[in-house]
């Protein structure tokens, strides 16, 4: 009698402790995939004490500790990393960018991956989210995240940058909305943000345009879309390249001359995006050397250091002869990119101009 309550007992137990499992397995089975690519950066980071903030070492911390570090996510997500790279992101190259965009259309096409996070230094971050943006062949969410303060800070962003980010790649929400940038509880688009402090935490700012929208309690908030074309909807594709061709930015300042549009054109520049004062003004010294270089078949970019507005064509200049490009808002770093890309395709200013303004 006694043995039979004991069986009684034990079955009923393992019947609960089966109950418990599946419910577990049926939980897991309902939230979305997400995978982490790791590149390194400050998120990554450590400092020599928790209050280094400033001068600690970027990129030491793996892509599995990282994870580890926010247990929280694992009830948000069933989320898998990889370590693509692990660099500070000023080392990053159009070599990295290649091979970390393929790995995200790979992983994309996959039906058991719901969307992409990409832990990236915050110095270069919104370069990479742009490219990505141009070249990434879903509508699948891709969050691009970054921290100011490394790990190992008292006050690290790190941590709820990257728990945010992963609610934002598994929201349904974030579908087709390409490229986003998750940073101190906000999204911004690729193209529209910029670092713009080099400290706070609140430096990721869509300053002329506006972030899209919030982050709270996990929740992803919308307020506003993007119009410019992406992802699925663009034109470029980088499945077959293995290089792409050589842009490199002037800086237009009080007193410039020509000497570093002439170097860059010497150093092999297929295309020059000049940064001018102004609405992209053409200093009287500088200008000659621009005029030579597109001569010689360099496609010249007018764009603005400024930071915001619209550079006007035929305005500071007289583009149409000139055979220039204006770069539209897109600040000169991310002019660069879009330039890169349309010379994959093109060399002429006509169909490159349509570009600037599609994207």
């Amino acid at each position: 009698m006694l043995f039979q309550k004991y069986s009684r007992a034990c079955a009923a137990l393992f019947a609960f402790l089966f109950l418990l499992a599946s419910a577990a397995q049926a939980q897991t089975a309902k939230l979305p995939n997400v995978t982490i690519l790791a590149t390194g950066g400050t998120i990554a980071g450590t400092g020599a004490t928790s209050t280094t903030t400033v001068g600690y070492t970027a990129a030491t911390v793996g892509v599995q500790a990282l994870i580890q570090a926010v247990p929280e996510i694992a009830r948000v997500a069933n989320v898998s990393g990889e370590q693509v790279f692990q660099i500070a992101s000023e080392n990053m190259g159009n070599e990295h960018w290649l091979i970390l965009a393929k790995r995200i259309n790979t992983l994309l096409a996959q039906p058991n991956v719901d969307g992409i996070v990409i832990t990236h230094g915050t110095d270069t971050l919104e370069e990479t989210a742009y490219f990505l943006n141009l070249v990434v062949r879903s509508r699948k969410p891709v969050v691009v995240v970054g921290s100011m303060r490394p790990s190992t800070a008292l006050s690290a962003d790190g941590p709820i940058n990257l728990y945010n980010a992963v609610n934002l790649a598994g929201s349904p929400q974030a579908v087709g909305k390409g490229v986003l940038v998750a940073m101190n509880d906000q999204i911004h688009a690729a193209r529209d943000v910029t670092k713009a402090n080099t400290t706070t935490t609140d430096t990721f700012r869509s300053t002329e345009l506006g972030m899209i929208g919030y982050i709270q309690g996990g929740k992803p908030f919308f307020y506003r879309e993007v119009t410019r074309k992406h992802t699925v909807e663009s034109e470029f594709d980088v499945s077959k390249l293995d290089a792409l061709p050589q842009v490199d930015v002037a800086y237009a300042y009080a007193n410039v001359g020509d000497v570093a549009v002439k170097a860059l054109v010497a150093a092999g520049a297929k295309g020059l995006v000049h940064a001018g004062v102004g609405n992209g003004s053409l200093p009287a010294k500088t200008k000659p050397a621009l005029v030579a270089a597109r001569s010689q078949g360099v496609v010249i970019v007018r764009s603005a250091r400024v930071g915001q507005g619209i550079v006007a064509r035929n305005g500071e200049a007289n583009d149409d002869q000139l055979d220039f490009v204006v770069s539209d808002t897109l600040s000169p770093q991310k002019a660069r990119i879009l330039l890169m890309l349309a010379l994959t395709k093109t060399n002429s200013t006509k169909d490159i101009q349509r570009m600037f303004h599609t994207y």
